[in-house]
């Protein structure tokens, strides 16, 4: 089995016009290979079988990179060697146990490609984009916060499109792009990015590409750039759009219910620059951008799944971390066991062994510490062990008529109503279901049929709609009725 590396070779060849053959001696593969590989149509990841490290000196290496790029601001002579690099490791990172000679010749590679510089055409073709991110304060759901989007732009014609996420990570950009692909309706040719985090960074002269968005990258195939470090003008086109986009489209701060729908609205707002004259040709930004259309790649038979695959191991309570602080909740059954998250960039699905999906989560990006807990699975717990009632997160989430009402039960009784409450929350929600339960029990008395009816009201038109009026049945009333008998 090939690697994405090899995989891209091959594709990248057939896409210049590469014969089968040619192709398999320049790579040295297989003409049935080839075949295979041009012919594939979905490169979505897999769950993947084993975590395997190339180096021990991996999980340290951005920590290298980065002290080694604060030296650009410092005197020559108090740059970081390779021993004081080492001695910093030693003393300060909680079990590092590299060798000094393996940090050594990594650092003696990393300044040995320092210094080589590619340059970078800044001739823009119809259909050619520009990709970077930019940072917005937005409300959802009530909630304050900062948050990025992921701006894509066409220099040719000076158009472009964003979409909000939490942070940017791979998932992020490659939903991004993938949902601007589909509106647009095809595939940018070329997208040149910066070194941004979740899509690859530069080590000398190479360009290290995340495996996800190496991925999508070949299932859309078009070709990438990356800047040259510290030339932002190399993308000023993205930058300025980006820029635009802050002052135009999200001031005032923009408040919405679900970033979802948030944006795909946020996708028809660009539409809006379309009738603007282009800063320097004087034609009209729609017209250039149906040349940029007419260069695009057509899309992929098939949608690429932006989703990245981990293990990871539940705690005592059923609970997994992310990103090193975000800890999410599975199945009670779970407990200390290992289970697959299929990380995305609005979500985290937890997976059973047969890849089924137990509990969806949103996903977290904040700074701080955070624990999402799925309120189902808790209840799953707590039907087993109703004497834990009192100190539930559950019992701290419920209002205060329905906690008393809860309170004051036997165990049969509040075993009962926390069954009704799991089969409510699994029909219409955790928050419906309370609000139902608590309607009930301030009406006379919390039963399954009151609540259920309640429950059912409050998620399709809520308590305070009015009736509808129904049918107008006066016609009925002329026909059959004799006119004292209308008027009485």
């Amino acid at each position: 089995m090939l690697n994405m590396s090899q995989i891209d070779v091959i594709r990248e060849m057939a896409r210049k016009g590469c014969r089968l053959a040619e192709i398999a001696r320049a790579t040295g593969h297989d003409v049935k290979t080839v075949r295979k590989y041009l012919e594939m149509d979905d490169f979505s990841p897999r769950p993947p079988a084993k975590k395997v490290f190339l180096s021990k000196l991996d999980p340290y290496k951005v920590t290298i990179d980065q002290w080694l790029a604060d030296d650009g601001g410092t005197w020559r002579k108090q740059h970081h060697t390779a021993k004081r690099i080492h001695d910093r490791l030693t003393a300060e990172v909680p079990g590092y146990d590299c060798s000094y000679s393996t940090v050594q010749r990594y650092v003696k590679e990393r300044r040995g490609a320092q210094g080589k510089r590619a340059s970078l055409e800044l001739t823009w073709h119809p259909g050619e984009s520009q990709a970077d991110f930019g940072e917005a304060d937005f409300c959802e759901g009530g909630i304050p916060g900062r948050r990025k989007y992921l701006t894509l732009s066409f220099p040719f014609s000076n158009n472009g499109f964003s979409q909000v996420f939490g942070g940017e990570t791979a998932e992020c950009v490659c939903q991004g792009l993938k949902d601007i692909f589909t509106y647009i309706g095809g595939v940018p040719p070329v997208v040149v990015f910066d070194n941004a985090s979740g899509v690859g960074r530069r080590l000398g002269e190479k360009i290290v590409e995340t495996d996800l968005f190496r991925r999508f990258r070949c299932h859309y195939g078009f070709e990438v750039r990356f800047c040259n470090p510290d030339s932002g003008h190399e993308k000023g086109n993205v930058e300025r759009k980006v820029a635009f986009t802050r002052r135009n489209l999200f001031v005032p701060v923009p408040s919405c219910e679900d970033i979802l729908a948030y944006n795909r609205e946020l996708l028809d707002r660009h539409r809006e620059k379309s009738a603007e004259l282009h800063y320097r040709k004087g034609v009209p930004i729609g017209e250039l951008f149906r040349a940029d259309r007419a260069a695009l790649l057509p899309l992929p038979p098939r949608p690429f799944d932006v989703c990245r695959y981990e293990r990871a191991a539940a705690d005592g309570y059923g609970k997994v971390t992310l990103d090193g602080r975000h800890r999410y909740s599975t199945c009670p059954e779970f407990a200390k066991q290992e289970v697959v998250l299929a990380v995305r960039a609005h979500t985290v699905d937890v997976l059973d062994a047969e890849g089924r999906v137990i509990v969806t989560h949103r996903r977290s990006f904040a700074e701080r510490r955070t624990d999402t807990l799925d309120h189902r699975t808790s209840l799953a717990q707590l039907l087993r062990n109703p004497g834990a009632w009192r100190n539930s997160g559950i019992r701290e989430s419920a209002p205060c008529a329905l906690r008393a009402e809860l309170d004051a039960r036997d165990r049969a009784g509040l075993r009962q109503a926390l069954k009704l409450m799991a089969g409510l929350a699994s029909d219409f929600g955790f928050e419906v279901a309370l609000a139902a339960m608590e309607e009930a029990a301030g009406r006379g008395g919390l039963n399954a049929a009151d609540a259920t009816v309640l429950a059912a009201r409050i998620a399709g038109f809520g308590l305070e709609a009015e009736p509808e009026p129904g049918p107008d049945l006066s016609a009925y009333d002329r026909a059959f009725l004799t006119p004292e008998e209308v008027l009485s």
